[in-house]
């Protein structure tokens, strides 16, 4: 099962394929960041996150999507930037008719080291470990998204024939 994960920015987008066979096993087949022009008016920046991404969903070909869900701290301007990206990558995903999976950073963090409130060296630590890399994966957006899509093949339940089943959030 080819799982995209997707870390949400309007500036850096992070991506991560995972080819996930079961739920101890899988491997990171591609994972980076795309970006957008600092200084350009934000239509442009959402035209361009939108040709990127469709650009990595062509190469990357998922069966299924996980992307962070929106988390507001204190800066409300960069969460509305946020979520204006996080509708690109729903979009994207959407046209493409693909499932998509929404985990909150803690549901992300409890999921990869046992622990909701674990700090960014940890889930690097730990998606490295689950991945076989031989370094933690870098810049964070891409390693945020491997952990997306790291979450997303943990909670599938694996079944016979070698099919994963979906135990929620199924589209009809």
């Amino acid at each position: 099962m080819k799982i995209l994960g997707i870390d949400p920015g309007l500036g850096r987008c992070g991506f991560g394929l995972i080819d996930a066979v079961n739920r101890s096993g899988a491997k990171a087949l591609d994972y980076g960041v795309v970006t957008t022009t600092v200084d350009a008016p934000l239509p442009a920046r959402l035209k361009e996150l939108y040709d990127s991404l469709n650009e990595v969903f062509d190469q990357t070909q998922p069966e299924v999507v996980a992307v962070e869900k929106l988390f507001f701290s204190k800066n409300i301007t960069t969460g509305i930037a946020v979520a204006e990206a996080r509708g690109i990558v729903l979009l994207v995903a959407e046209q493409r008719g693909l499932l998509v999976y929404e985990y909150s950073p803690n549901e992300i963090k409890k999921t990869l080291t046992g622990y909701g409130a674990a700090e960014k060296g940890q889930i690097q630590e730990m998606v490295r470990v689950h991945l076989g890399l031989d370094k933690k994966p870098r810049p964070d957006d891409a390693a945020d998204a491997l952990a997306a899509a790291i979450t997303c093949s943990f909670l599938y339940e694996y079944g016979q024939n070698d099919e994963y089943k979906f135990s929620n959030n199924r589209r009809k």
